[in-house]
């Protein structure tokens, strides 16, 4: 652009900002001004001196604007506070060149920008800063950032929650390596460097442990990121996501379908049951039948005699074992009803205490006699004595004693049921987990784990407890404690006719 002499010329092109503008020959004269903020006109600055007119001096200014556009022919501007601007402002001087066609510098032209006040621009750093503590502060997630050497800088209330430190520990003596075992920092930060995990400096879902003040580990879904200045990394950032309880209920969700369907495969198994025992109850009849009409009318020698006794007392005992077997799958569509706990146990030893398995195995019983009923499905309660004592007989090898003993306990109202056997016992590291879904100690092919997760799962339906452990020398010991109900007289013959 060349500069025109003609004063009113350059008013003209400057009138069209919208900004305070004078135009400064090289030796610092005004050519032409707008806007001002003396009390000069505009017309009577022209031809004086610029930091004569505005700034009452003798010299430049020791940050001239103006001086560096002069000097290295490139745009320049500068703060500053003064009596034109007002003590309560801050101006920003931009100062650019005006050139000729030639390229040669002709005047610089000056702008005066007014920012907002310094107290205004401080107020609203520190909204912003306490609404960034608020947000850091009352994150769900832990957020921990930490400087290149370990410090830690920022320990928000949920981290002090998840680690166990609290937030001034943190800040004073916590470094931030030793929340990783096994040195998993150095892992994560490889992670954080590389492209996996969107990009570098990024770290998106990553699942680690961390270490909690007492030494436990906690699982934990990590995002992250590295804070840089330019290029140079001068700090990260995580926010910690705690899993246990995501887990859990992922536990819980699984253990509950693995019941389902193993419930499903029971009711399954009990219509075939009780359509065989159906089958099978109708040629019987006909055995016993027809083996008292020959013994009733027939002269038979003693030993056919004999040999026709023992047929009738094997059919009449598998009479009552198809009898029993027809009880033990009735269908009750899951309804929760007074039953007798003995009873329960008896028809399930019952089933049992014939199978080779338990040929070599003695069994004691020890029941309560006024142990009252147990408000309870019948078909769940005998799926978990079945499991709990064939676990038992596995448990000895088919060789030893099974104990089994009811006992009321009135001060608790609950009816407590002890399973005793006098096999190995079980390993001290298997016993908190036998109650876990799919944990087996068997060959594989022998056992699924789903055995005494049931178990567990049907005595927390019915409001329970239950228990292992063993006793030196003795074997394994399971009690079982399930409420009582309560019933009047009337609701015991309703049961009985049921």
């Amino acid at each position: 652009m060349q500069v025109d002499n003609d004063k009113d010329h350059l008013l003209k092109a400057i009138d069209a900002f919208p900004h305070r503008m004078v135009v400064i020959s090289s030796d610092y004269r005004v050519l032409a001004a707008r806007g001002h903020l003396n009390a000069t006109p505009d017309a009577a600055v022209a031809g004086r001196l610029c930091h004569d007119v505005f700034f009452h001096r003798s010299d430049p200014c020791a940050e001239c604007a103006v001086k560096t556009v002069w000097e290295t022919r490139r745009p320049a501007w500068s703060h500053r506070r003064d009596e034109i601007s007002g003590a309560d402002k801050v101006s920003c001087l931009y100062a650019y060149p005006l050139l000729s066609s030639d390229g040669a510098i002709e005047a610089v032209v000056s702008m005066e920008l007014d920012l907002p006040p310094r107290t205004r621009v401080e107020e609203q750093l520190q909204r912003s800063n306490a609404l960034l503590r608020n947000l850091i502060t009352s994150a769900v997630d832990g957020v921990i950032a930490a400087d290149r050497n370990g410090k830690v800088i920022i320990f928000n209330d949920a981290a002090a929650e998840i680690f166990g430190y609290t937030v001034n520990e943190a800040l004073e003596q916590l470094d931030v390596r030793n929340i990783y075992p096994d040195r998993m920092e150095r892992e994560v930060m490889r992670q954080l460097r590389s492209d996996a995990h969107g990009g570098r400096g990024k770290l998106r879902s990553y699942q680690v442990d961390i270490l909690h003040r007492d030494g436990s580990r906690i699982p934990i879904n990590l995002n992250a990121a590295i804070v840089y200045e330019g290029s140079t990394e001068v700090a990260s950032i995580g926010f910690f996501h705690d899993m246990r309880d995501t887990l859990r209920m992922k536990k819980e969700l699984e253990k509950t379908q693995v019941q389902l369907l193993q419930a499903e495969k029971m009711a399954s198994l009990g219509k075939l049951a009780a359509g065989v025992a159906h089958q099978l109850n109708n040629p019987l009849s006909g055995v016993v039948l027809f083996t008292k009409l020959v013994l009733e009318d027939y002269e038979l020698p003693t030993g056919a005699t004999e040999d026709l006794g023992r047929v009738l007392n094997d059919a009449e005992r598998c009479r009552e074992t198809v009898k029993e077997l027809l009880e033990f799958t009735r269908q009750t569509r899951h309804l929760m009803q007074a039953h007798d706990v003995n009873q329960a146990i008896s028809r399930t030893l019952f089933l049992l205490k014939n199978q080779s398995l338990f040929q070599d195995i003695t069994i004691e019983t020890e029941f309560d006699p006024g142990l009252p009923s147990v408000h309870s499905d019948i078909q769940q309660m005998n799926h978990m004595f079945m499991n709990i004592i064939l676990n038992a007989a596995q448990a000895m090898s088919g060789r030893g004693q099974l104990t089994i003993r009811t006992v009321y306990v009135p001060d608790e109202g609950c009816a407590r049921i002890e399973i005793i056997d006098t096999g190995p016992g079980i390993p001290p590291d298997v016993l908190p987990h036998i109650f876990e879904p799919f944990f087996t100690t068997k060959d594989e092919g022998q056992g699924t784990g789903l055995g005494l997760s049931l178990v567990y799962g049907i005595v927390e339906n019915h409001g329970g407890r239950i228990k292992a452990f063993n006793q030196p020398g003795q074997g394994a010991v399971f009690v079982i404690e399930l409420p009582i109900t309560p019933k009047a007289d009337g609701d015991r013959s309703r049961e009985q006719d049921a």
